[in-house]
């Protein structure tokens, strides 16, 4: 199967922005100057927020919601970059500030946990600014950030998505040690099942099929309000095993981490498609009732789809692939609900290939904004360059996954890595 190691260029949102109408009949702003104001707090700016996130190509990650459950958990302070021109909105980068060893940088909240970043553009900036964020512009960010940060970093960012330029590709950028991976769906399920060999993964589907049928069945469960919470906090566990076995720090283990995932579960768009957090789970019947071997949590925004976590649990039915078999169930319910891309986010891992033709590389952007930056700026342009070669190396990066899995004490698979 070949796969493209490239963005879905020829394949725009459903929903995505009309460019030659949604601009005002007035100056842009790539005739005039961006006036730059740093917040300290979300509220002032919800109304246009809200506004900017109705692109469908605006991520997720930087909706209004997904920000504000970080926010009321992590307890960094903010620094909200907002860019405006003759007291219109062009655009917003919804940062927090995290202190690493001394180091003040400005992330994009929540980065830790986000597949993948754009920032919020307004429609008439992307339009008149061919340019995105020009040096002039950069320029101005750096001196409204000095006093609050060393260095601006933005994790993850696509320099293009679905056939758009990022505004911020401008920006110095270092290729992320990790790509993300997406299937994008075509006009009937088998067509879409035709990019990652369908005989194959039909095969594969019947026969794990058949082993949880002999066993009493199962069924697809997509978790209601009364049923979410219980359903993360599995999740949570499983995952916590598994790492351990990988011999890998735990990166949900954090108290605030855990309770703005839980927040998220409770947004809901109940008008439209968009979804922040549901939870899915694989439920076995008969001999093993009620046992769940396999658990997921989707977003939603447009037609992306992205899965943000999948935990499994392998003490009863491992023979029969249970993540796989559940992967299989959303992605041919989702087929009949109207999504062109499930997204399986990033981190190179074997059943995120088996499924994905598409690999999307994503990058780092990094904007010093005082002498301690420019040093730490340095080091982490290094440090990434590093990991990227190391996960080039099958060898290599083979080796330091068998020796942190040596020293958790199990024998969990380099699959457990992601994100790192």
């Amino acid at each position: 199967m070949q796969r493209q190691k490239l963005d879905i260029a020829d394949m725009p949102a459903t929903n995505a922005v009309r460019w030659d109408i949604a601009s005002a009949a007035v100056p842009s702003a790539a005739n005039g100057s961006i006036n730059i104001e740093v917040f300290d707090n979300m509220a002032p700016l919800e109304a246009e927020w809200r506004a900017l996130e109705q692109d469908d190509l605006a991520s997720l990650h930087q909706s209004y919601d997904w920000c504000a459950a970080w926010v009321e958990t992590s307890g960094h302070r903010l620094a909200i970059v907002s860019g405006s021109f003759n007291g219109r909105t062009a655009f917003i980068l919804p940062l927090e500030i995290v202190r690493t060893k001394g180091v003040r940088r400005a992330e994009f909240i929540g980065a830790r946990h986000s597949n993948i970043n754009t920032g919020l553009f307004s429609a008439e900036f992307l339009e008149t600014a061919a340019d995105g964020i020009t040096v002039s512009l950069q320029a101005e960010i750096v001196q409204a950030l000095r006093s609050k940060a060393d260095l601006m970093l933005l994790r993850n960012v696509p320099l293009a998505w679905r056939g758009r330029k990022s505004p911020l590709a401008s920006l110095p950028a270092v290729e992320n040690q990790n790509h993300a991976f997406q299937l994008p769906f075509l006009g009937s399920f088998e067509a879409t099942l035709k990019q990652v060999n369908a005989k194959r993964r039909r095969k594969k589907f019947k026969h794990q099929s058949r082993i949880l049928d002999d066993k009493g069945g199962y069924e697809h469960v997509i978790a209601g309000p009364d049923q979410q919470d219980a359903l993360l906090d599995l999740f949570f566990q499983q995952k916590a095993v598994r790492f351990k076995a990988a011999g890998l720090p735990d990166v949900f283990r954090d108290a605030s981490t855990q309770s703005a995932l839980h927040r998220l579960l409770a947004h809901r768009d109940v008008a439209g498609s968009n979804t922040t957090l549901e939870m899915h789970a694989l439920r076995l019947k008969g001999e093993h009732e009620g046992h769940i071997p396999a658990v997921a949590a989707l977003s939603r925004k447009g037609d992306h789809v992205i899965c943000q976590f999948a935990s499994i649990d392998e003490t009863l039915v491992p023979e029969a692939s249970p993540g796989e078999l559940l992967f299989w169930l959303m992605i041919e319910r989702l087929h009949r609900e109207g999504v062109a891309l499930f997204d399986f986010g990033i981190g190179d891992q074997g059943y995120k290939r088996s499924w994905c033709p598409v690999e999307t590389v994503q990058h780092d952007l990094i904007l010093p904004t005082s002498a301690v930056g420019h040093v730490a700026a340095f080091a982490q342009r290094g440090m990434t360059r590093a990991k990227t070669a190391i996960k080039a190396s099958p060898w290599l990066y083979g080796l330091i996954q068998r020796q942190r899995a040596r020293q958790g004490g199990g024998s969990a698979s380099t699959e457990e890595i992601d994100k790192d």
